[in-house]
């Protein structure tokens, strides 16, 4: 079921009115309705996928719960593995067989020895990657007695496939997210207004900005042998817009969402493309994901202690570890180990935590060399891009060679100047630029619109939502499924 279908709009007040208005009274009933509608709105896709969440909820449950009368490290040790096993190898069956078997295949052919091994045909369930990893930081957790073990199976249940953010995040902590569960919720309605206006600005992103971008990222990159330099990096800036407000948008309607039902998500987006460098960058990108691996895979592994060679090892294997996790295809392990040589001069010279504030804080506009930073890693930032988007790496070379082939000409700047105004159109164009702008404005809050307005007088105020909600309307784009549901 998808944020932004007429399903969700149906779903989303009838949950609400039977939470609050019939099980409020029952904090038990009130997990056992979360626990029902979750189920409906994942297997709304395909309810046979359901079966692999209750699966990785019966193994982390029940790992937790002999953990927790298990003292003697060695057999601790062995339950933690059979939950990593469990969960991973359901992972890497659904997500990664068919890649290591066609590249296993590749490998002997190059070598002169045909091997015949069946791919399988399967379906990728949606959200896999974040249910894993969410039921896995619960047995971690435990194991590294961080948390008590729950004797509640409905709320770990709850916990495990929580709707608003269960098949595309914020991938939440088992220490964060499970407590809540367990006490009793009341109604409060200034969250709940807030929560409101945070779908509203997630919706925003979403059908006017990245459906939009998506229809000319898509034209682009699908045909990009016939365009010249200058459109190329427009095609690359298009999917850039519609990446993250894609994936920001859906992570502010999930946030927003468990706000009606009085849930705190952690934040999963803090304006990344204002950073000054790439270590700022990925601590405001994925916020979820980034900090996951740091804590249960870099952390581990050493961190940035110890010598040069192991703070390399770390940072690659963490980055192409992140990248992996995005898709088996080796575009992202190259995306993630471009990511890591752009980090590694930050964490080698110690400069990796030089920009912990907010750009421009309590000023209007940032001044000439934060506005080169930024400029700078987001180019980085686009680069990188370009193999995260690209269909293989053959073809994120030739983007990349596309681009500098008459970027400047006066063909290719015609070409790109008709892209923009002709097809994209100038209403768009004005409403992607007040998009940057409030943005930047609301860049000190959670989400844009959070303190955006609320000063103002109740008619301009209201006038603001309207306009927004209107241009859902009006400037809506294609309807595109989520990105990272194939994640």
């Amino acid at each position: 079921m998808l944020f932004n279908s007429i399903d969700f709009a149906v779903f989303l007040p009838i949950v609400f009115l039977l939470y609050w208005f019939v099980t409020n009274r029952n904090l038990k009933l009130q997990n056992i309705l979360i626990v029902a509608s979750s189920y409906v709105f994942y297997g709304w896709w395909d309810w046979k996928f359901l079966s692999l969440i209750i699966i990785s909820t019966l193994i982390d449950y029940t790992v937790g719960y002999f953990l927790g009368k298990e003292q003697i490290r060695k057999k601790r040790k062995t339950l933690l593995w059979i939950s990593i096993i469990s969960n991973l190898g359901i992972l890497g069956v659904f997500k990664y067989y068919n890649f290591f078997v066609s590249n296993f295949i590749s490998a002997f052919s190059f070598f002169g020895t045909e091997i015949n091994a069946g791919l399988l045909d399967i379906v990728l369930p949606v959200g896999i990657s974040f249910y894993t990893f969410q039921t896995m930081s619960y047995t971690i957790d435990v194991y590294r007695k961080e948390l008590e073990p729950t004797k509640d199976f409905i709320a770990f249940s709850a916990f495990v496939s929580f709707f608003p953010q269960l098949v595309a995040g914020p991938i939440e902590r088992a220490t964060h997210l499970l407590p809540q569960f367990y006490i009793k919720r009341t109604f409060d309605y200034t969250k709940a207004v807030d929560g409101m206006r945070q779908i509203l600005w997630g919706l925003f992103k979403k059908i006017v900005i990245a459906d939009n971008c998506a229809t000319y990222a898509n034209l682009i990159f699908n045909n990009s042998s016939e365009y010249s330099g200058s459109t190329l990096v427009l095609g690359a800036l298009f999917f850039a817009f519609q990446i993250y407000g894609d994936f920001s948008g859906y992570s502010d309607i999930a946030i927003g969402t468990s706000r009606l039902f009085g849930f705190d998500l952690m934040r999963n987006f803090n304006f990344p493309y204002f950073s000054r460098d790439i270590a700022e960058f990925w601590r405001r990108w994925h916020i979820s994901l980034s900090t996951w691996f740091r804590d249960y895979v870099y952390i581990p592994l050493g961190g940035s202690r110890g010598s040069t060679w192991i703070k390399v090892r770390n940072i690659f294997i963490i980055f192409i570890l992140s990248g992996f996790w995005h898709g088996a295809n080796w575009t992202f392990i190259a995306w993630g180990a471009l990511n890591a040589l752009y980090f590694l001069p930050l964490l080698l010279t110690n400069k990796n935590r030089s920009h912990i504030e907010t750009v421009a804080h309590g000023k209007y506009l940032p001044t000439l060399k934060e506005f080169s930073f930024m400029i700078i890693t987001f180019s980085l930032t686009l680069l990188a891009w370009i193999f995260f988007r690209a269909e293989n790496i053959e073809h994120a070379l030739s983007f990349i060679g596309g681009i500098f082939n008459g970027m400047f000409s006066k063909v290719s700047l015609y070409t790109t100047y008709r892209m923009l105004v002709g097809k994209l159109g100038i209403p768009l164009l004005i409403i992607m630029i007040l998009f940057i702008v409030t943005e930047w404005i609301g860049r000190s809050g959670k989400y844009a619109l959070e303190y955006t307005g609320l000063t103002w007088k109740r008619p301009y105020r209201y006038l603001l939502y309207y306009a927004i909600v209107a241009s859902l309307f009006w400037f809506g784009g294609e309807e595109q499924q989520f990105i990272y549901f194939q994640f």
